[in-house]
């Protein structure tokens, strides 16, 4: 029987690249399920988080940033954004503070009021502001273009102005039957984050524009009964050399990577984690449409 006093919203989490949204996602579902660094293109694909609090789930879609695709995995990427849309009964405009209105921003607008449907503006990154007027000059700006439900300064860093925001955000639910279990907080598979956990260290410890040529394919995860998971990862490049930058010197930098990916899935996963890694290399992947829906960044067609 259907419960009448249940209710959902859907929100789309938009921006342009390193503004915060991953970040700000996980300060929302009060968990870490979307990988963050301080690289553009973190994030390749939606992830969706879920927080159900009483009576009421929202479901969050995290998105890549807005970006000129020069490949067909940046194709598929910009396909996730505009694919966001549908389906979404509010979104979430995140911005940086202190920084002057974007392009991609504009872009992001003349969107909004095509979908008509409210848009929050969050301006992030508040801690980072030495002076505050930064975040007036903010509201100004944003809002000579557009005329947003809410404005809310909030840090995903520290929290701040986190309770407003879901405060905003859960008076905008509909009447509804929840769409997900009540504990449930992603729809990503402990495969899909182990994968993304060990992108996340490469992200962190390897040259600026090396791990946007790196992909990482989980080839084994099995749970044994002693409370171990066996974890087997395909790192995937697309330059020899950057085969031999990934590895190391003897070793030393796939060592570093594996450990404190490792660490961290021990943390989530609540067990013991036997992590295996290997790299290999496949030029051009990223245009390789069979390479990108084995790594499922490519739907697969009907």
């Amino acid at each position: 029987m259907k419960d009448e006093s249940r209710k959902s919203l859907f929100v789309s989490i938009v921006g342009k690249p390193n503004v915060g949204k991953s970040s700000l996602l996980n300060m929302l579902v009060g968990e870490k399920i979307s990988i963050v660094s301080p690289k553009p293109q973190t994030t390749r694909n939606k992830i969706i988080g879920i927080l159900t609090k009483e009576n009421t789930q929202i479901v969050f879609t995290d998105t890549p940033g807005m970006l000129k695709p020069n490949n067909k995995l940046g194709n598929y990427m910009l396909s996730e954004i505009n694919n966001s849309f549908f389906g979404a009964e509010a979104i979430i405009h995140v911005v940086e503070a202190g920084k002057n209105v974007h392009n991609d921003d504009i872009k992001f607008i003349k969107k909004f009021k095509k979908i008509g449907i409210p848009v929050i503006l969050v301006i992030n990154k508040i801690d980072a502001l030495r002076q505050k007027t930064g975040i007036i000059k903010n509201i100004e700006n944003y809002s000579e273009l557009m005329d947003y439900d809410s404005i809310i300064p909030v840090s995903s860093a520290t929290g701040e102005g986190q309770a407003e925001l879901l405060c905003k955000i859960f008076k905008l639910a509909k009447p509804s039957v929840f769409f997900y279990d009540e504990d449930d907080i992603t729809d990503q598979t402990q495969r899909t984050i182990a994968s993304e956990i060990i992108r996340e260290k490469m992200l962190y410890m390897l040259d600026q524009e090396l791990p946007h040529g790196i992909a990482v394919f989980i080839e084994k995860f099995q749970f044994r009964s002693d409370n171990e998971v066996d974890i087997q990862a395909l790192i995937q490049c697309e330059k020899i050399n950057h085969r031999a930058m990934i590895i190391g010197y003897h070793g030393s930098m796939i060592k570093k990577i594996g450990m404190f990916a490792r660490s961290e899935l021990e943390r989530m996963m609540n067990c013991k984690i036997n992590l295996k890694l290997w790299v290999k290399v496949k030029k051009n992947w990223r245009n390789s449409c069979t390479t990108l829906r084995d790594m499922g960044y490519v739907p697969e067609r009907n």
